[in-house]
């Protein structure tokens, strides 16, 4: 990446952050940058754009402010790549550059839109996944579940049909219904790598949690 790159990106990453003033812990400035690093480690390790994977990780979560107060009826990813399609018309980006990293917004929840069709939206989406699970994971899987007031634990519900952004969304619901899902998601080579040591991290917690929630152990 040249000199010349890097107050571009500096004044996406500025316009970004405006974007996060008011946002959850579970989804704010300091998530974006943790994606961030993992993006340019990863990115670097699979010989991606990082200047499309850069400017894709700040971007990512710009419309998840939008989700949030819809209560998820909205998908922040599809959101967020309209909002980045606005934004970065004041750039002199070549015009594939752009389309990828509009791409790699709107594809990097993967659950609804587009497929990660290009090695940089495969990279911020690893990056974007590998952040859910593993230690720090767990403590955003808990973190969600306190912003939305919801229990420690429910243990009388079945998970599978407790309902999002409810009282009985909890960490461990969180865990079961998508964390424990990703590792089997990650489409890099580096991701899977360490997506394997977070996976088996973030396992053995809730098989202790529960054992302790119990007062087995």
């Amino acid at each position: 990446m040249t000199e010349s790159v890097e107050p571009f990106l500096s004044q996406i990453r500025e316009q970004a952050r405006a974007h996060f003033s008011q946002a959850k812990g579970s989804h704010d400035w300091d998530h974006t940058l943790r994606v961030l690093r993992l993006c340019r480690r990863i990115g670097a390790a699979e010989g991606a754009d990082l200047l499309v994977t850069e400017a894709a990780a700040y971007l990512h979560d710009i419309g998840r402010g939008h989700q949030d107060r819809a209560n998820g009826n909205l998908c922040h990813a599809e959101k967020g790549a309209a909002m980045a399609r606005e934004l970065l018309k004041a750039y002199p980006l070549a015009d594939d550059r752009r389309e990828n990293i509009i791409h790699c917004i709107a594809a990097h929840r993967f659950r609804r839109g587009d497929h990660p069709r290009t090695l940089e939206a495969r990279v911020l989406f690893d990056a974007d996944k590998l952040d859910a699970i593993g230690a720090v994971g767990v403590a955003r899987a808990f973190l969600f579940a306190g912003e939305l007031g919801a229990r420690l634990h429910s243990p009388e519900v079945d998970v599978a049909r407790a309902p999002a952004y409810s009282v009985d969304d909890t960490g461990y619901r969180e865990y079961v219904v998508k964390l424990s899902r990703i590792r089997e998601r990650i489409l890099t080579a580096t991701g899977r790598r360490l997506a394997d040591e977070r996976h088996r991290f973030m396992t053995v917690f809730f098989d202790r949690f529960l054992k302790e929630y119990q007062g087995e152990r």
